[in-house]
């Protein structure tokens, strides 16, 4: 029991255990939960479903954050939502990419999910990874904050400049090595990532990809490069590794709940790009005072992070309010 005891309130990363702990069973069940029950069979997502999931995942976020807050005070609370709130923000884009590759990839809705679920499983993997390797390099040497914080000011402003260009999936350099270098099938084979098949040129039974794994691996890429601008962003809140972490994966759990209601309405937030580019500057500004002694209020950081996408939301859906989506290419039809 003694021992139970002492390793429950052990020090991980500065912060005890039984946090993690707690975490981690909040993560596993909601995976579990979404698999084992609300998607055990394969269906497509309807808009309306994607924003009850949206808004289940948010209770709990705000939940276990308000815990935080409890447990940890209002310090930690503050940086917890805020974080989110910055993750939340910065991954909308992430979001549009993806999309953007399932239409390309001819991805059929019904198989979106899975691909999006096994996703968050490398998410969690890298983010750990990532973040990590972030908090070990604040800790060790504080300039690099100045360098977190110009490559953020930087990336914003260029933002600024492509916000109108839409993503090119068709010349990515892991698509062509993936097609180069493996074998992909030309259709679907259901929910499979591989499948046996005849080589057409050995007729040897061989193992083919199919465009579902293709799928899956840009996703994990998507995500790995969005990473880089919403890490280092994250920092500009708290250092605490737990209130990075904790905060970054509950976004992106919430967020890709609600990829099926944005998906569909993809045009009507032509002009969202704007205020995450505004976010990243004011973010990037941010982390750059931090070594200087200077240090912005948290809550008047969550009070300008929510203005500002707010604003970047409602303008966006005004300004776009008479658009008409545009035509999908056909999906590609799976073979039994």
């Amino acid at each position: 029991m003694e021992f139970i005891q002492t390793a429950l309130f052990s020090d991980f990363l500065g912060t005890p255990a039984f946090f993690w702990m707690a975490f981690i069973t909040i993560v596993v069940g909601l995976l579990v939960f979404d698999l084992g029950f609300l998607h055990k069979g394969q269906k497509e997502i309807e808009a309306k479903e994607s924003f009850i999931l949206y808004a289940g995942y948010v209770a709990i976020a705000f939940a276990f954050g308000a815990w935080v807050w409890w447990a940890r005070g209002a310090q930690s609370g503050l940086e917890f939502f805020t974080g989110y709130l910055i993750e939340q923000s910065l991954a909308m884009d992430n979001i549009f990419v993806i999309a953007t590759v399932f239409t390309f990839l001819g991805i059929p809705r019904i198989y979106q999910h899975r691909v999006l679920f096994w996703g968050i499983l490398g998410v969690i993997v890298f983010r750990a990874i990532l973040i990590g390797l972030g908090a070990a390099l604040v800790m060790s040497f504080s300039w690099i904050l100045f360098v977190f914080g110009a490559f953020l000011v930087f990336t914003g402003l260029k933002m600024f400049k492509t916000s109108s260009e839409k993503p090119s999936v068709e010349d990515n350099l892991i698509l062509r090595l993936i097609k180069k270098n493996f074998r992909v099938t030309d259709t679907l084979h259901g929910e499979k990532f591989t499948v046996k098949l005849p080589d057409p040129k050995t007729g040897k039974v061989v193992t083919f990809i199919t465009p579902l794994l293709v799928a899956l691996i840009m996703v994990e890429l998507v995500d790995l490069i969005f990473a880089v601008d919403s890490v280092p962003a994250i920092f500009a809140v708290p250092q605490d590794p737990f209130i990075v972490y904790t905060s970054n994966i509950f976004a992106i759990l919430g967020l890709r709940a609600l990829y099926f209601a944005l998906a569909a309405a993809i045009h009507r937030f032509k002009y969202l790009q704007y205020s995450l580019a505004v976010i990243l500057v004011l973010v990037g500004i941010k982390i750059f005072l931090v070594p200087l002694g200077i240090k912005i209020d948290t809550a008047l950081s969550l009070f300008v992070t929510v203005s500002v996408l707010a604003s970047g939301i409602f303008y966006s859906l005004w300004k776009t309010r008479n658009d008409k989506p545009e035509p999908l290419p056909e999906p590609l039809k799976a073979e039994s």
